[in-house]
């Protein structure tokens, strides 16, 4: 797969990875709301652990393999079939919610801003699907990807820890390779390379919907 990004796609990339790219990704935690009441994750240290987690044996590496397995896809029914894989994966309903709910608002935007024609999808087969109908290199798009992923995380817990400004953005930086280590390894694996074993991060986002108050909705 090609990695040479020309300055219109950067710039696309740019826009669909923006906080301001209308997904609703600010009200969801990935569950780490939960691991903050429980007194998981109090301070930037424990923040950073738990967000590596995420990354190497959570939704980070997973959703990158279900990314080019979407990107691979060449018929509708095949992509519907990446589409199941995913839904399946959800650990929890609120994480379904999360990956159905930004995925659809994903390709609402794609459809009527890029003229493309994609079904409803879950987030990351939205976005290697899209990759694929506007002609991007996918390995710059998972790692804008990912790297939205921490920032939006970070952005949470700037706000559920507390983490200062400056610690959130020092961790963001910190893990910007590990961004582009895993959209390196990931992307050549087929979807039966798949193997969550974030179980923590997985209990915390089925804890946080019974959790009595909260702020975010996974």
């Amino acid at each position: 797969m090609t990695t040479e990004l020309p300055a219109p796609s950067l710039l696309i990339l740019a826009q669909w990875f923006s906080p301001a790219f209308p997904i609703g990704a600010f009200s969801f935690s990935h569950g780490l709301e939960a691991m903050v009441q429980s007194g998981a994750v109090t301070e930037a240290a424990a923040f950073r652990g738990w967000i590596d987690t995420v990354l190497h044996h959570g939704a980070g590496r997973s959703d990158l393999i279900l990314m080019a397995a979407a990107f691979r896809a060449d018929s509708a029914a095949a992509l519907q079939e990446v589409d199941a894989e995913a839904q399946a994966l959800a650990a929890s309903a609120e994480r379904l919610t999360e990956t159905e709910e930004q995925g659809r608002s994903f390709v609402r935007t794609i459809n009527q801003v890029w003229d493309t024609e994609l079904p409803p999808l879950c987030y990351p087969v939205a976005i290697g699907a899209a990759a694929r109908a506007c002609g991007l290199p996918l390995a710059p798009v998972a790692q804008m990807y990912l790297h939205a992923l921490v920032s939006n995380l970070t952005s949470a817990a700037i706000r559920l820890v507390p983490l200062g400004q400056t610690e959130g953005q020092a961790i963001i930086r910190a893990l910007a390779p590990l961004c582009e280590t895993l959209s390196h390894s990931a992307l050549e694996q087929p979807l039966d390379a798949i193997g969550n074993c974030a179980f923590l991060a997985d209990i915390a986002s089925m804890q946080h919907e019974t959790q009595y108050s909260r702020m975010f909705r996974s």
